[in-house]
C-alpha cells in the first residue's frame, strides 16, 4: 500500500522510512522470498465495522498519508468500492494514476484489492490488498493483508518490511480516522 511519489520518494524514500521507525506491534511479514511476500497488520479501531468500511471505502482522501501520493495531496485519492471499481488519484494538468482496482467489496466487512502500489507499480508483480473488519468489543478490528509475487527489480525480502511499515502506517491512520475523524489520533486506535 506504497503509494509513493515515483520521482521524489521511491526506494530511496522507504529506505528512510525505515530508518525512521519499526512497523511497531501488530506488523508482521509473514513470509519473504526472492519473488514474493506476504504482509499482515492488525490494528483495533475505537469505530464499529460500518464506520470503518465507510472510511476506508468512501473517505480514503481525509486519512491516507499525503506522502504516499503521486501529488502530494490525499484528497486526489478516492475508491470506488465496487467490483471493478478505481482506487485512482487525480494528478496536475489533468493526469491521474490507477493505484489498484476493486476486487471484491463488501460493506462492513471486506474490501480487496488488486495492484502494486509505487513501487511496485513498475514492476513485473501482481499484488492483492486486502482490508477486513471483525467486531472487537464496541469497536473494529481491522486486518490489513498485502500479498506480492512477481519478477521483482529489487530484492522483495529486503524491501517487505519498508512496504510493511507503509502499510502499517496508513491501517493505524485508518483506525483513528475512523473513531475520531483525525487520522493522527494515536489515542484513537490500539495496535495488536
Amino acid at each position: 500500500m506504497i503509494a509513493a511519489r515515483p520521482t521524489k520518494l521511491g526506494l530511496s524514500g522507504l529506505a528512510t522510512l525505515l530508518l525512521l521507525g519499526s512497523p511497531g506491534a501488530g506488523a508482521v511479514v509473514v513470509e519473504a522470498s526472492p519473488a514474493a511476500f506476504l504482509l499482515e497488520s492488525s490494528v483495533t479501531s475505537a469505530a464499529n465495522p460500518a464506520a470503518v468500511y465507510a472510511a476506508l471505502a468512501r473517505k480514503v482522501g481525509q486519512w491516507w498519508d499525503p506522502i504516499h501520493t503521486g501529488s502530494g495531496v490525499a484528497r486526489n485519492l478516492s475508491i470506488e468500492p465496487r467490483a471493478g471499481g478505481c482506487f485512482c488519484e487525480r494528478l496536475a494538468d489533468g493526469g491521474s494514476v490507477q493505484h489498484a482496482r476493486v476486487i471484491l467489496a463488501e460493506p462492513g466487512k471486506t474490501l480487496r484489492l488488486e495492484g502494486g502500489f509505487d513501487p511496485l507499480q513498475d514492476m513485473a508483480v501482481s499484488a492483492v490488498l486486502t482490508f477486513t473488519r471483525e467486531p472487537a468489543g464496541a469497536g473494529t478490528q481491522i486486518t490489513l493483508t498485502y500479498r506480492v509475487a512477481g519478477a521483482f527489480t529489487v530484492d522483495s525480502a529486503k524491501l517487505a518490511p519498508l512496504v510493511d511499515m507503509v502499510c502499517t502506517r496508513q491501517l493505524r491512520r485508518l483506525a483513528a480516522f475512523a473513531a475520531t475523524g483525525n487520522p493522527e489520533d494515536t489515542k484513537a486506535r490500539e495496535s495488536h
